[in-house]
């Protein structure tokens, strides 16, 4: 997987490149939730890489990305990560698309770099800080998963990022087993700091109004950590901006209802362009 170096990181990343027959074609960028890899939009990258390049960020420390030198991690930083990953592959601007702590990270990039976001994918994501026994919650599973890897928190955490549909799948146990296989092979500490930087994060909602992109706002509406209510606080927030609600999923929505959010996604950004 090719990296590059920016904002004092090892940032890994895929890039589709442009179709061979568009060598001007606008650029998709993807970035992850936590604990998950640019591996969660594959079904959305294989739909869209005949139309777009496709790039897909491994935010530091999770993913094929090694933890940073410098020790930082949080949404801000995240943020200039995302910002040096675009200008440094020269594809601004870009749609962007962030599920979760992507969502976080894109409302600052939109909010602070406009002139990177041709337009904007927010997909189970928050613009508030963590609730209190959400970050508590959070802190617990860091510590655990730090001291005795995924024996203890497995279970705990699948029921977090999925929903119950999705979980009574026959076909979920192999992409879970996948998921977290992928899991198990990271960082431990530097888990537990993305975790930690999630419980801490502070909130965007007053920057939300600085936001001039055309964007889109996606919530399944058995999200648990980010629920339906935080998404329509998001499309209050930006002017213009259109939310849709994707029944029988959660919070993992590029996994759990791949079909409806590549068409949501093609949709919207067939639009924009």
């Amino acid at each position: 997987m090719p990296t590059l170096q920016v904002n004092g990181a090892t940032v890994a990343f895929t890039d589709t490149g442009a179709p061979p027959d568009r060598a001007d074609a606008a650029t998709i960028v993807f970035g992850h939730g936590l604990l998950f890899s640019g591996w969660m939009f594959s079904d959305q990258i294989e739909a869209l890489r005949g139309r777009y390049r496709c790039v897909a960020i491994d935010w530091r420390g999770q993913g094929a990305s090694p933890p940073a030198p410098d020790g930082k991690y949080d949404m801000d930083t995240l943020a200039l990560d995302a910002a040096g990953v675009i200008e440094s592959l020269d594809a601004g601007p870009v749609h962007y698309v962030g599920l979760s702590m992507g969502g976080f990270v894109g409302m600052r990039l939109a909010a602070r770099r406009p002139d990177l976001i041709r337009s904007l994918t927010l997909l189970d994501t928050s613009a508030a800080p963590e609730e209190p026994s959400a970050a508590l919650q959070d802190k617990l599973l860091a510590l655990l998963f730090r001291g005795f890897g995924l024996g203890p928190v497995r279970g705990p955490v699948q029921k977090i990022m999925f929903a119950a549909p999705f979980l009574a799948d026959p076909r979920s146990p192999a992409v879970i087993d996948e998921w977290m296989a992928q899991v198990a092979k990271q960082n431990r500490a530097a888990v537990r700091q993305a975790v930690l930087a999630v419980a801490n994060r502070k909130g965007v909602t007053d920057e939300l109004h600085k936001i001039v992109a055309p964007t889109l706002v996606v919530v399944g509406e058995q999200d648990k950590p980010t629920p339906v209510e935080k998404a329509r606080a998001i499309h209050a927030g930006i002017a213009g901006s259109r939310l849709e609600i994707v029944a029988d999923c959660g919070h993992s929505s590029t996994i759990e209802q791949p079909k409806v959010l590549t068409e949501l996604i093609t949709d919207f950004v067939g639009t924009v362009a």
